[in-house]
């Protein structure tokens, strides 16, 4: 990490609250039946957090590659919305092709439940998959990130503002945690090396 340059100076990460059910609450999870994705654009996943800087609130939602735990995708704003979650989803599609019958895997959230945003896995040929209810193991993969994400950097620390915390999730997430963080589910190599592999 401080090869990364990050320094702690941080916000509080939380987990966000549940929301009240949508138009998806019926989509089921895909993801129990599918089995593990044997490469890269297969299986994303999405969550959001929240976090306070400043004594104000800044939400963070990500996408997954779960085959090799690569975050693909990321967006950082004052507004939990359809349009954070969006500029992710957007932002991994940028870069990623999508494998045919694709999953996308997350909760259900009125942030992934709103119909552009449903809208927009339909065009890309995506079938969305969500947690069943109560069910929190069911995106374990993003929750792990997100503890990871509070325990190794950002956990009671303080930032100058939401531009500085946002410059330092950008280096974390790019720079540190796809590049040089390893996991012993990857054979302890990086997401990047892992991608690599099948490359």
């Amino acid at each position: 990490m401080r090869e990364a340059g990050l320094v702690g100076t941080a916000a509080r990460i939380y987990r966000r609250h549940a929301l009240p059910e949508n138009s998806c609450r019926n989509v089921p999870n895909l993801r129990r039946d599918a089995g593990a994705p044997d490469g890269v654009n297969q299986q994303w996943a999405g969550d959001v957090t929240y976090m306070r800087v400043n004594g104000e609130w800044r939400y963070l939602a990500v996408i997954m590659d779960l085959y090799s735990r690569r975050i693909v995708g990321w967006a950082f704003d004052r507004t939990r919305i359809s349009a954070l979650t969006l500029k992710a989803l957007r932002k991994a599609l940028s870069t990623r092709l999508c494998e045919p019958s694709m999953l996308f895997h997350s909760d259900k959230g009125a942030e992934y439940g709103a119909h552009d945003y449903q809208r927009a896995l339909r065009e890309h040929g995506i079938k969305p998959s969500m947690n069943r209810p109560k069910t929190m193991t069911d995106n374990i993969h993003v929750e792990s990130f997100f503890r990871t994400l509070k325990t190794e950097s950002f956990h009671d620390l303080y930032f100058e503002g939401a531009s500085d915390l946002k410059d330092k999730l950008k280096r974390y997430i790019e720079i540190y945690y796809n590049k040089k963080r390893i996991h012993s589910s990857l054979g302890y190599r990086t997401p990047d090396e892992y991608e690599k592999m099948v490359a």
